[in-house]
């Protein structure tokens, strides 16, 4: 524990490089995703189409897809002889957040499509009798949803910085440049460094809870 310490304590390279890249790759894919998920989120909770049902059951499933399935797909896209190899993104950041982006879609699309669900019902009637238009509807649902947005985004941002398959397989875990603190902590303690493994799981426990405890202060105050 005190080895562990003194790495946070003394600004340890190494560990301080791991938890920037865990924090960059975290943050854009997470923003990634929600620019994805909040249109086909709004979509599938508020509009009624043939085949809706079988969607849903589709991406509720999909939250349960293994990382290293996402990795290997991706992978296999981004290989040297895949359909996107020769951008030569595999084994790099933006690799990384291809996959954690993958990871998150479902969350995201779920958490909005449940909350436009629940509150459009009644909401849209209401709106419509008042002479608002279609964008005023969207734009009136989006912020009456805005603390389940935020929390589908916060839930999120927390599974992808706690997931190591994604980042191991399309990262590579090459020191300073893709390693984050998931596939250091792996890494680290397989060898047998027990004092850097255990410096990023406290660093990281840190992280996942202090981005929840914001999470829960911005909610409060907006409500």
């Amino acid at each position: 524990m005190n080895g562990a310490i003194q790495l946070i304590i003394h600004g340890d390279p190494e560990t301080y490089a791991a938890i920037w890249i865990t924090f960059k790759t975290s943050t854009l894919s997470t923003f990634l995703s929600l620019l994805i998920a909040l249109p086909l989120g709004f979509s599938l909770g508020f509009y009624s189409f043939s085949g809706k049902a079988l969607v849903k059951t589709l991406v509720n499933s999909l939250l349960a897809i293994p990382t290293v399935t996402i990795g290997l797909l991706v992978y296999l896209l981004l290989a040297a002889d895949g359909p996107l190899g020769n951008l030569h993104l595999l084994f790099s950041v933006p690799a990384i957040i291809i996959g954690q982006t993958i990871l998150a879609l479902p969350i995201m699309i779920v958490m909005i499509a449940n909350s436009i669900e629940t509150t459009e019902n009644n909401l849209r009637e209401t709106l419509f009798t008042l002479g608002a238009n279609h964008w005023q509807i969207f734009l009136t649902i989006l912020h009456e949803s805005r603390l389940a947005i935020i929390a589908a985004a916060i839930m999120a941002y927390s599974r992808i910085a706690s997931e190591v398959g994604i980042a191991m397989m399309l990262g590579g875990n090459i020191k300073f440049f893709t390693r984050t603190m998931t596939t250091a902590i792996a890494l680290e303690t397989m060898k047998g460094n027990f004092a850097l493994g255990l410096a990023l799981g406290i660093i990281l426990l840190f992280f996942v809870l202090g981005t929840n405890i914001i999470a829960t202060m911005l909610q409060k105050r907006w409500k």
